[in-house]
């Protein structure tokens, strides 16, 4: 291979996850997919143990070298290296459960990366399945790990947790909240604010109009007023608004049938009321393809959709394509981010 300058190429920084969960093994496996490093500058971020682990599961042995924090420059395209902070030894982690000790090995490397981000040195974060509950055990005091992120980045934008299974996209009024608290949520000025954001998390990965449909909340889409009020309320009011605005916005629809329509390609996206709105569909879908998105931040963040999987942790049996999509995702989001500041 010719050697190019990491000038022209993605500088990702890849987070590992818990070390509990499948999260090493599936790091090993996309280490091994050596065509894949070609396409750019690639640091990790963990303990060189913990991935020795993920290796012994994934019956793998990666070429990676060990540097310090400070030398991550030296990553080049087809050239990883390893950041080792040395702060996990896997014989002290609770396999297949979530603890206080995974937790904040996960959250450890995340926030390396984020500063790093924060910082100017790295162009994109990935990060392999985190457990929330193993984070909140830890000490993370958000339930999720986007406002997490949102706070080390110290951003005061929009942004989102949003979900792509090839091309077709889900975006999210509220995310990790209690379903009891969804409809308290819900406002019109709240709504309009997240079409916006979806309509630029879409632009931003290429797609110059993006075509959004938006769900109810009720069933029904509401059955106009006969299963809650708050379609016309809140809901059909916003997209107005939207529309007014020059968005290619539809809607509301029933939730139950927006996802024919946009699978058969009718819109780019979905945006849902809540979380599982859309999660349960994509997953059934494909759930071995689909990839998280953090939009909205400075700097493009992915994750597989999947969880950590404990049941299946330390088997050997890990399927790493959602793994790999969430990386092939990054080095798309990055290169266009890239080619836009470069024009």
């Amino acid at each position: 291979m010719t050697q190019a300058t990491t000038d022209t190429f993605p500088r990702i920084v890849i987070a590992m996850g818990d070390p509990a969960g499948i999260s090493p093994e599936l790091l090993a496996r996309l280490l091994d997919r050596r065509e894949r490093l070609d396409r750019a500058a690639v640091a990790i971020i963990g303990d060189r143990r913990a991935l020795d682990a993920g290796e012994k599961a994934a019956g793998v042995k990666v070429d990676v070298r060990t540097v310090p924090a400070g030398d991550i420059g030296r990553a080049a395209p087809g050239q990883p290296v390893f950041i080792d902070l040395g702060h996990l030894d896997p014989a002290t982690i609770h396999a297949k459960e979530a603890s206080a000790e995974g937790g904040a090995f996960a959250i450890r490397n995340f926030k390396e990366a984020l500063l790093l981000a924060k910082q100017q040195q790295v162009d994109g974060i990935m990060f392999t399945p985190f457990n929330k509950l193993a984070l909140k055990k830890a000490g993370n005091p958000y339930p999720d790990e986007i406002r997490w992120a949102v706070d080390i980045l110290g951003w005061k934008g929009e942004c989102s947790e949003y979900n792509r299974l090839d091309d077709l996209w889900n975006a999210r009024v509220t995310s990790h909240e209690p379903l009891r608290e969804v409809a308290g949520l819900l406002t019109r000025e709240r709504v309009v604010r997240a079409i916006e954001a979806t309509a630029a998390t879409l632009q931003a990965a290429g797609i110059a109009r993006p075509r959004i449909a938006v769900a109810g909340l009720n069933p029904h889409a509401g059955e106009g007023g006969l299963f809650g009020n708050e379609e016309i309320d809140i809901i059909s009011p916003a997209v107005a608004d939207a529309q007014g605005r020059q968005y290619a916005v539809e809607g509301p629809f029933p939730a139950d049938t927006v996802w024919l329509k946009a699978r058969r390609g009718d819109y780019d996206v979905v945006l849902t009321m809540y979380h599982d709105q859309g999660q349960i569909a994509l997953k059934l879908m494909g759930f071995e393809r689909g990839v998280t998105i953090l939009g909205g931040m400075p700097v493009p963040i992915t994750t597989p959709a999947h969880g950590t999987a404990y049941d299946i942790a330390g088997q050997g049996i890990a399927d790493p394509s959602a793994t790999i999509k969430a990386f092939e995702t990054l080095l798309s989001l990055t290169s266009l981010r890239m080619a836009r500041s470069a024009a």
